[in-house]
C-alpha cells in the first residue's frame, strides 16, 4: 500500500514546486491560449504560439494541453507540457464556450473555425 502513496505525494510536491516557479492558469478545453517557450536550441530566444486548446490530459507533472492552430492554411496540433521548465508564460488570451471536453471534431471542420484574431 505504501508503494501507491509516495509516487503520488512526490508526484503532488513537484506540482507545487513547479507552481511556485512559474503559476499555471486555469486553461480549459476551448481556451485561446498564448505560450511563451524557449526554443531548445538557442536559449535566448523566445518564440510564441498562439492556439486553441483542444484537449487536457491531467496527470499530476505530466499535465498535457494539446492546442491547434492554422499556418499557412494547413492545421498544427502541438502538444505542450504544462510544467515544462521551457515554457515561461501561459496567458489565456479567450475562452469559448463549448461542450465537449475534447474538440478533435475540429480538425474536419473548415480552417475559419481554428482561426482566431
Amino acid at each position: 500500500m505504501a508503494s501507491k502513496v509516495l509516487p503520488q505525494i512526490l508526484n503532488k510536491r513537484a506540482v507545487e514546486a513547479s507552481d511556485e516557479l512559474r503559476p499555471v492558469p486555469d486553461i480549459r478545453t476551448g481556451d485561446i491560449v498564448q505560450i511563451k517557450l524557449e526554443v531548445p536550441e538557442n536559449k535566448r530566444r523566445l518564440s510564441v504560439y498562439k492556439g486553441i486548446v483542444i484537449s487536457r490530459q491531467n496527470a499530476g507533472i505530466h499535465t498535457t494541453i494539446r492546442t491547434r492552430r492554422i499556418v499557412a492554411g494547413i492545421g498544427v496540433e502541438i502538444v505542450f507540457p504544462l510544467y515544462s521548465p521551457n515554457i515561461k508564460e501561459i496567458k489565456v488570451v479567450a475562452h469559448r464556450k463549448v461542450r465537449k471536453a475534447r474538440l478533435y471534431y475540429l480538425r474536419d471542420k473548415l480552417p475559419r473555425l481554428s482561426t482566431f484574431k
